[in-house]
């Protein structure tokens, strides 16, 4: 049989659809398959007009003239007595995740020559988002990403710089978290596609706000989903060619780990990860449940290891260091271990950063405490200082993420109050926890409603209550200061993106603590923090500071001009002077209250 190189005098290598000024030609892998011919709106659906050409290593390939983009198609293939149809594993666009695939040219898109950089690791803000419920237009329908651009100018005024986008691929049905992908390289129907991403993401670069992709790759699907025995074999009634078809396959979400052992599984989720960089410009991944990948049961027992797992991570990170060295790959493992971000080259995974289960679990136990007596500072002070690689910012901290605020736990908020999520404690303790969020050392991250004070936990099917923005602006404002001064947008607080911190004073009879962050030090850029986790008002109380001088109060998260019934215990500026060789300064801070100060 002729090899497939030689059917066309375009050879297109790409697998999937690929549309040229010659047609479209059609590649798939499907080892196992007798048969395979496309069937699609071209050829009236027809098994027989436009067989594939058997190549190298199991793929098969036609170019079928007539086939254009837009039009709908599936791989028919014959594997015995099995007669199979199915969807592309590559589709870059579905009708739905029951559908059919729909030819698409990722190169047809008027990207405006926008100009865009990613910010440096240490300028970012992260706005972690579900689009599904993040705003909606009609009440009966989720949320679409043009639905979403109408909020981005309110991020942009808060100051967020980067949006992590929830899993966006085509899933079951039509409300999802999105951790459940049927076609990893299409985006959701109901979201508006491929071409309505793009527009997302050239909106939010437009106003400067960077777009972070959260992306599976520990298991797909495990319903509606067409990689499913794609081309009929199997072992063991287990997944066929793209899946593990042992003990192996097992995972918490079904038995649909990828085979990572095969190479062209590896290269299916190696030209995903390329391609939302590449053809959509996102600017960085967060890869969901790392320890799935690298471990069968993430249990930390060498024999359940998937070497091969650590290989394909390797691989990704490498590739997309060298062809994207601004974008941040993120893990979410939360195991506290160095080698996720240490370099590939040292042994490590090279993970630009990590999610860090040791900054949130800490902090969510001081701030849930029913009484001051319970809690530990050296939980809060050991939260500070954690860093992974030797680099302060191989760390993504928050207080709530989309896992922290379901599956049975609430908002900060709502558990430290429940059933009123917008008392003086709640929004005193919830707004203390971002405080904390937004000076520690770390790529700091807030999740969607934070800034509304949303009560309700996260669900898919329940979209964020906008209306509370008019009841609760001085708390988003609260958001919008902090975060300026986190990015030092007022050219005050340079020293809270740098990579030093010490600890200035640990009280742990007041629940207090201070801090200095600096990044290269002196006037506007060491910054120092103070904070009261306890319902006593501290006045007058000497800390160490860094230098001698006036220093300016830029933030009081008591003052009145964010809730009324705050304290407002002022505080304004302190002057700091030697004390036997120890430059101190006495403060005034609130209840449940941070103050950030620095010198001009």
């Amino acid at each position: 049989m002729r090899n497939v190189e030689n059917q066309t005098e375009i050879y297109i290598n790409g697998m999937g659809a690929t549309p040229h000024e010659h047609g479209v030609f059609f590649r798939v892998w499907a080892p196992h398959a007798d048969y395979v011919s496309v069937v699609g709106d071209f050829n009236e659906w027809n098994e027989g007009a436009n067989p594939l050409i058997a190549g190298e290593g199991g793929c098969w390939g036609v170019n079928v003239e007539n086939a254009k983009e837009g039009d709908q198609y599936k791989f028919f293939i014959k594997n015995g007595e099995l007669n199979l149809y199915k969807n592309d594993p590559y589709a870059r666009q579905v009708t739905n995740s029951v559908g059919n695939s729909v030819v698409y040219n990722p190169k047809a898109y008027d990207w405006e020559d926008v100009a865009f950089q990613m910010p440096s690791w240490n300028e970012i803000v992260i706005y972690e988002l579900h689009i599904g419920t993040f705003n909606r237009s009609n009440p009966k329908k989720v949320g679409t990403f043009h639905d979403a651009i109408k909020k981005l100018p309110y991020l942009k005024g808060l100051g967020i710089n980067a949006v992590e986008i929830m899993p966006p691929f085509e899933f079951a049905g039509d409300v999802s978290w999105g951790y459940n992908p049927a076609h990893p390289y299409a985006i959701e129907t109901e979201y508006g596609g491929p071409r309505a991403f793009k527009d997302f993401i050239k909106e939010a670069h437009k106003l400067g706000i960077a777009v972070i992709l959260d992306v599976v790759y520990n298991h797909f699907g495990p319903s509606d989903l067409d990689l499913w025995q794609f081309d009929g074999w199997n072992e063991n009634g287990k997944g066929g060619i793209y899946f593990y078809n042992d003990w192996r396959s097992t995972t918490p979400w079904g038995d649909t780990r990828p085979d990572y052992e095969r190479p062209e599984v590896g290269r299916y989720i190696k030209d995903n990860a390329i391609m939302w960089l590449e053809d959509y410009k996102v600017d960085g991944l967060r890869m969901d449940m790392v320890p799935y990948i690298r471990n069968v049961h993430a249990d930390g027992n060498p024999s359940n290891d998937l070497q091969e797992g650590l290989n394909m991570i390797r691989w990704i990170n490498s590739e997309v260091r060298e062809r994207f060295p601004n974008a941040l790959v993120v893990a979410e493992d939360m195991h506290g271990q160095h080698f996720i971000t240490d370099q590939v080259q040292t042994g490590g995974l090279g993970y630009g950063s990590q999610w860090d289960a040791d900054f949130v679990h800490p902090l969510r136990n001081v701030l849930t405490q029913a009484s001051d007596e319970y809690v530990d500072m050296n939980l809060v002070a050991s939260a500070l200082l954690r860093r992974y690689s030797d680099d302060a910012m191989r760390r993504v901290i928050f207080t709530e993420s989309h896992d922290e605020v379901a599956n049975g736990k609430a908002r900060v908020a709502e558990e430290v109050e429940p059933g009123n999520a917008t008392g003086w404690y709640a929004r005193k303790k919830a707004t203390l926890g971002a405080v904390m969020v937004l000076t520690s050392p770390g790529i700091p991250m807030i999740f969607q409603g934070q800034t509304i004070q949303q009560d309700s936990w996260f669900q898919d099917t329940e979209p964020l209550d906008w209306g509370r923005l008019k009841k609760l602006s001085g708390i988003s404002d609260m958001y919008k200061d902090m975060i300026h001064l986190r990015r030092n947008l007022t050219g005050v607080s340079a020293g809270l993106m740098g990579q030093h911190t010490e600890i200035l004073a640990l009280d742990h009879d007041k629940k207090l603590i201070a801090f200095q962050r600096w990044h290269q030090g002196g006037s506007r850029d060491t910054t120092v923090v103070v904070m009261n986790f306890s319902h006593e008002t501290i006045l007058n109380y000497p800390i160490k500071f860094p230098s001698e001088g006036k220093w300016l109060v830029r933030f009081n998260g008591d003052s009145q001009s964010y809730e009324p019934d705050f304290t407002h215990t002022e505080c304004t500026e302190v002057d700091v002077t030697a004390d036997n060789d120890t430059l101190m300064g006495e403060i005034c801070v609130g209840p449940y209250s941070a103050l950030v100060l620095s010198q001009d």
